[in-house]
């Protein structure tokens, strides 16, 4: 895994002010997505728990959506290029350079987890490990929005992503993996952004049993 996420972590390293200026607004044209954020929010804030992680933040527009919408969140990323551009654009949040398989968060102390995007580059052999450590910091009945590239096919298909190389994923294969992590997914979202690559938008919620994280 480490090869993979250091790969990963330059290719972000060497595209940051590129990125963010093509992504920070990119969901004021994508209201599927602002409604599942949206949705995630509001059922985090009725946990009564509104601590949240956005692993993968990025340049951190989705800390600050996450913000504006009632949460305590606070951002995570592989990258430390990434990190320091959302502390300069956001400097009223928090912001921390981490692994997403190794977490700086105590056992259940989130009511929400959001992965916008973030988990498309694991390999499909890491990604139950990746899924772990997730339901980890979630407090019983905390909640994980994944947002992901969807395929119709039976497997995880690797294609070249524009960064770094990253996999789609059948919904339902990958709402199996969340349910044996530990969560119950309830809600999906599949729809087609008449992308050049030809995959669905795709966006499942869970949320995290009672039962102890195996």
């Amino acid at each position: 895994m480490a090869n993979h996420q250091d790969e990963t972590r330059a290719a972000y390293d060497g595209v940051v002010e590129l990125y963010a200026s093509l992504f920070a607004n990119r969901l004021e044209a994508q209201p599927f997505a602002r409604a599942m954020i949206g949705t995630f929010a509001e059922l985090v804030r009725a946990t009564g728990n509104p601590r949240a992680a956005d692993v993968g933040c990025g340049p951190g527009h989705l800390t600050a959506m996450l913000h504006e919408l009632g949460l305590d969140a606070f951002g995570l990323d592989l990258s430390p290029g990434m990190v320091d551009h959302a502390r300069r654009a956001h400097p009223e949040l928090r912001f921390r350079e981490a692994r997403m398989e190794s977490l700086p968060i105590e056992d259940g102390a989130l009511g929400g987890v959001l992965a916008h995007y973030s988990m498309i580059h694991t390999p499909p052999g890491e990604l139950p490990e990746l899924l772990a450590e997730q339901v980890r910091v979630l407090a019983p009945g905390g909640l994980l929005l994944v947002s992901f590239f969807g395929t119709d096919g039976p497997e995880p298909v690797r294609f070249d992503h524009k960064v770094a190389p990253a996999y789609s994923w059948p919904a339902d294969r990958l709402a199996e993996l969340l349910a044996g992590a530990g969560l119950v997914p309830f809600a999906r979202l599949l729809h087609d952004p008449a992308s050049e690559r030809g995959f669905l938008d795709a966006h499942l919620l869970a949320r995290r049993t009672d039962r102890a994280v195996p």
